[in-house]
């Protein structure tokens, strides 16, 4: 069988697939695909689960390379959060696209959601210190080293 020929028959029978890595301790899923559950798929199902199971209780679900979801993937995706939350850990959305749940969700109120994975990392650290660069004031120290920064000059009495 050809290449082209496997691959359209895996497209036809494998909606989305997933790739686990970790980061600072926390889980990110990259999932790719089309995202539709039903009982011929529960992929994303068994991921969520064997990583509750395991004790990882901090996920990041990046939903970057998803083409569509339908509102049982939505469905499940609430319930494990739940059951994250339930553990102690908690389960978020980096790169929702708005087009892609539609109405069925209101991603902002249901899930934390984040569109940078740095900050959605930074998520699970309240106490972590995130290093602040204006680049202006680097401009303007490149430009007139040694000088005060505009705004910020004595004035003289």
């Amino acid at each position: 069988m050809s290449l082209a020929v496997s691959s359209v028959i895996q497209g036809l029978f494998m909606s989305h697939a997933i790739h686990e890595r970790e980061r600072d301790g926390i889980v990110i899923l990259d999932v790719k695909g089309r995202l539709a559950l039903g009982p011929d798929d529960s992929d994303l199902r068994q991921h969520l689960q064997t990583l509750l199971e395991a004790g990882k209780k901090n996920v990041i679900t990046n939903l970057h390379q998803v083409s569509s979801i339908d509102p049982a993937a939505i469905g499940l995706l609430t319930e494990f959060a739940e059951q994250f939350h339930n553990a102690g850990g908690r389960l978020v959305l980096l790169n929702p696209a708005r087009d892609l749940a539609g109405e069925a969700l209101d991603l902002d109120t249901t899930f934390p959601t984040y569109t940078d994975e740095q900050d959605a990392v930074n998520g699970f650290f309240p106490d972590r210190k995130v290093p602040h660069y204006d680049v202006l004031e680097f401009v303007e120290e490149e430009v007139h080293p040694h000088s005060e920064p505009s705004g910020k000059a004595g004035s003289a009495s």
